[in-house]
């Protein structure tokens, strides 16, 4: 529904091919998994969340049975939902996912929440995220000349009007440029109080969860590294981002998944369809 079908193709092959990783203080987990507890942590309880689907679909699961009972999930098609499908869905409009929901809205309901301020987050993916927090999911200039995206589904809509969104997506100089080739749905422009004089009431980026660590936002609007996943350092997340990131000298590193999280994951998507 949000137009980022080709991009959440590749991430899902990245993450297929991950193995996983250990710590001798826990169970092994995949990078799939580590990403969707920092993904479920950024939902605070009471929120209305639009979920979205793969990863964020799992984080908003763990949410809910970890540290945000009270949340509510909003999907694009008009479901919005108290607690989760009671079994893993692979569309927004599976039958569990209708099944049971708080109301089956139609696509303008759901959508009107955001305009009235009342949606706290959004999860979005993306073909491209820049140091602003920009994204596009329309065109991209590759070696193969111009590749035509999807398109922007509610993502611009989320973008523009939630009280803030976070982006997940895979790390590398593709897809994290200087600045977007195409601005599909705003971030923070071109920095500081760009949101407001574009007209923007309210939001903005608050993270980027990548495949090697998690990005944040600091008061010029501009990206900076919060914190780099076990096992990862940080001159790599440096090199694999195409500007010069903010770094400072208290980089944290992102926390792994609790058993609490790891179990309400794995009780979820039992065979690792999402998360393997």
């Amino acid at each position: 529904m949000d137009g980022l079908c080709a991009s959440r193709r590749d991430l899902n092959n990245l993450m297929s091919a991950t193995v996983p990783i250990s710590s001798p203080a826990t169970v092994s987990y995949t990078l799939s998994e580590l990403m969707v507890a920092a993904a479920a942590r950024e939902i605070r309880d009471g929120e209305l969340v639009f979920v979205g689907m793969r990863l964020p679909l799992i984080a908003f699961v763990v949410a809910k049975k970890t540290h945000a009972p009270h949340a509510i999930g909003l999907f694009e098609n008009g479901v919005i939902r108290s607690t989760p499908a009671a079994e893993l869905i692979y569309t927004m409009a599976d039958p569990p996912n209708i099944l049971g929901a708080t109301q089956c809205l139609d696509m303008l309901g759901v959508m009107s929440l955001l305009q009235s301020g009342r949606v706290h987050l959004g999860f979005l993916g993306a073909a491209e995220v820049d140091r602003f927090g920009n994204l596009n999911s329309t065109e991209v200039r590759g070696t193969k000349g111009l590749v035509r995206l999807p398109g922007s589904g509610g993502a611009c809509d989320i973008a523009s009007l939630a009280q803030r969104f976070v982006v997940l997506l895979e790390h590398s100089r593709e897809r994290l440029p200087e600045r977007v080739g195409y601005i599909t749905s705003p971030g923070n422009g071109e920095g500081t109080g760009w949101r407001q004089r574009a007209g923007l009431p309210r939001g903005g980026p608050s993270a980027v969860i990548t495949t090697k660590a998690v990005l944040r936002f600091g008061e010029t609007g501009e990206a900076y590294l919060a914190s780099v996943h076990p096992g990862i350092e940080v001159d790599e997340v440096l090199a694999a981002t195409g500007w010069k990131l903010n770094s400072g000298e208290n980089i944290g590193v992102t926390p792994e998944p609790t058993a609490e999280e790891l179990q309400a994951i794995r009780e979820y998507d039992k065979d690792g369809f999402w998360t393997s």
